[in-house]
Formats: C-alpha cells, sequence, structure tokens
C-alpha cells in the first residue's frame, strides 16, 4: 500500500510496520513472550487518526492546529482506513503470538491493547502567547480514541492499556471512549492505566500529584493502576510506594534505564546488570 508513496517522510512510523513488515512486530512479541512475558501490548501506541495525521495526513494546516484541522483529521477516510488496519492487525498479530506461546508451554498469555496518549493535549496551550486557545476538544480525542478501541477489542485483545498518560483529560476522553465501546458491545475488557511522573517533582506534565492522577480516573475502577518509563527505579520509588498506599487495585511499573547516555554501553546510565536488581 505504501510502495509508492509519495507523501510525508515516514521514518519513525513505527505502527506502519503493522502493515509493511508485520513479520518483523510478530518477531518482537515471539521474543518477548518467550523471555516470559505473561503479556505483551500491541504496537498500537500511536495508531490513531491524530497520532498518525503527521505521517499519514495530506493537507498541511494553513496556520496553527486547531479544532477545525483536526476534525478533517479524524474524519478523513484514508486516515480512518489506515489507522483501523493497522489496529487489527496489531491485535491479531499480538493473539497469533500469544496463542502460540500458550500452545508451547500451556502457561496462559494476554494481548493488551496500547492507548498511546495523542501528540495533543487538551489541558494545555501549545501557544505560549495564547494561554486559552487549545488545538484539540474532548470530543475529536474521545471519538478518535473509540475508533481504536474499537478496532482492538475487534481484534481480540484481553485487555486494554491507556498509556503514558502526561494529560489526565486525553486520558478521560480514552477511558470515556472505552466505557462507550463497553456498552455498545455489551461486554467488557479489563481496564489497565499508567500515568508519566516527568521529574523528581511528583507530577505530571500537566501539573497533577500522584494522588490527584488517581483521583482523577479511579472511578472506572482499572485492574491496575501504574506508572510508566519517564524515570529510572530509584527516582521512581517513591511514586511507587505512595501509589500503593492509595490504591486499592493492582499496581504496575516499568520504570527505564535513565535518559539516553551515548557514552554508556548500552546507551543509558543503567545496564541490565545494574537495572535488573532495581526492578
Amino acid at each position: 500500500r505504501f510502495r509508492d508513496w509519495a507523501g510525508k517522510d515516514l521514518k519513525g512510523n513505527n505502527e506502519l510496520l503493522l502493515l509493511t513488515r508485520p513479520e518483523v512486530i510478530a518477531e518482537i512479541h515471539r521474543k518477548y513472550y518467550e523471555a516470559g512475558s505473561d503479556l505483551v501490548e500491541t504496537n498500537t501506541f500511536g495508531a490513531t487518526c491524530i497520532g498518525q495525521h503527521d505521517f499519514l495526513f495530506r493537507e498541511h494546516p494553513a496556520g496553527r492546529k486547531d479544532p477545525a484541522f483536526f476534525d478533517r483529521v479524524i474524519n478523513d477516510p484514508f486516515l480512518c482506513e489506515v489507522t483501523r488496519d493497522m489496529n487489527l492487525a496489531a491485535a491479531r498479530l499480538a493473539r497469533t503470538e500469544a496463542e502460540r506461546a500458550q500452545k508451547a508451554d500451556g502457561r496462559p498469555r494476554y494481548v493488551a491493547g496500547a492507548i498511546g496518549p495523542m501528540p495533543v493535549t487538551a489541558s494545555l496551550s501549545p501557544d505560549v502567547n495564547d494561554p486559552g486557545f487549545r488545538s484539540v476538544r474532548f470530543d475529536q480525542l474521545r471519538a478518535d480514541y473509540r475508533a481504536q478501541v474499537d478496532a482492538l477489542l475487534e481484534g481480540g485483545v484481553d485487555v486494554l492499556l491507556v498509556e503514558t498518560i502526561f494529560d489526565t483529560l486525553n486520558a478521560k476522553a480514552a477511558l470515556a471512549a472505552i466505557e462507550d465501546a463497553f456498552e455498545a458491545a455489551g461486554a467488557r475488557v479489563p481496564v489497565m492505566i499508567s500515568g508519566t511522573i516527568t521529574d523528581r517533582s511528583g507530577r505530571t506534565l500537566t501539573g497533577q500529584t500522584v494522588e490527584a492522577f488517581w483521583n482523577s480516573v479511579c472511578h472506572v475502577n482499572p485492574l491496575s493502576i501504574g506508572l510508566n518509563c519517564a524515570l529510572g527505579p530509584r527516582e521512581m520509588r517513591p511514586f511507587v510506594e505512595e501509589l500503593v498506599r492509595i490504591a486499592p487495585t493492582f499496581t504496575c511499573f516499568y520504570p527505564n534505564a535513565g535518559l539516553p547516555d551515548p557514552l554508556s554501553e548500552t546507551g543509558f546510565p543503567a545496564t541490565p546488570a545494574t537495572l535488573a536488581p532495581q526492578l
């Protein structure tokens, strides 16, 4: 489909590999299962119309991107078709590898449908000179997320994972879309939620503390609440302890190996030998 693509540069569009090189994504899933993972997430972090628009939307905004621009994005037939195909392919690839691994040793394996944060924010203005401006509306995010959720569920995911949350309002749009999809389907799957504490201040990018973040999303009764890879284990530990203390549900954490360090042998401050004991 993209062999003769003449549009924007596609370098870095990892979700496009689902359609152009599915065997690469399948191999990554397979290696995680073989290494002992019980659950892998689909390669759908940016598989929404808004998430893909910088790569695949043929129109360039005349000025700054605004809600009128994103109305055209989320209703673009080509984008809608491609992102649906991405999410379906992702869920089915991961499902196939989960079943392969389970058949090999009899241990259950699961697939989490990954739902990323979008490259836009509903809480903050992208224009420092116009703090009241928003490039996107809540209902636009909700509609775009709904299309992704529907395709992931159709593809057979066991869990929905709303992750890397830097703006809780974006996440609430995703959670609202999930509830819409459950209601329409008459069935539910568990929901996992993972936020991003950006630095030692213990706040998300939009200023919420760990406790405020939990209080903003606990109404959906998630299977788990957690934090992901903006911090290493030592930096994340105080926020882990706080979330474990206040959240009456399962918790999940996946810290990183530190900020990229080109002088390190692995490209990060922590090595497998030093990171593993911390985990």
